[in-house]
């Protein structure tokens, strides 16, 4: 399988100017905003970021985002160690993504940077 860092943990939010200013309040400043719907927090090595059900890929649910340079391939590992597959690889405005769940039903979402 190609590798893969995680890098971000998304948290869902019904208010995202409320949860923006809890964990700036914490001491994560804001690095990304996109409208009313996502925000990207700086958490060191690792983004904390904050989406409305429009973003997040399962709302709800804490998602671990895990950047890889082969979206499909690590969807396909996922698939053959028992996961399953909640949105497959597609393209967005910015990065391909794959939505999956592991064997026990937890979140991930892989993701790689669409190229210039």
């Amino acid at each position: 399988m190609s590798e893969s860092r995680v890098r971000m943990v998304v948290l869902s939010t019904e208010n995202l100017e409320s949860s923006i200013a809890f964990y700036e309040g914490l001491g994560f400043p804001l690095k990304f905003r996109d409208g009313s719907h996502f925000a990207a927090l700086d958490g060191g090595d690792i983004t904390l970021a904050l989406a409305t059900k429009i973003d997040h890929p399962i709302p709800g649910q804490v998602v671990v985002g895990v950047k890889t340079d082969d979206v499909d391939a690590a969807a396909r590992a996922i698939e053959a160690a028992g996961g399953g597959i909640a949105r497959g690889p597609y393209n967005d405005a910015h990065e391909r993504r794959a939505v999956v769940y592991d064997d026990q039903g937890n979140g991930i979402v892989f993701y790689s940077p669409l190229p210039a």
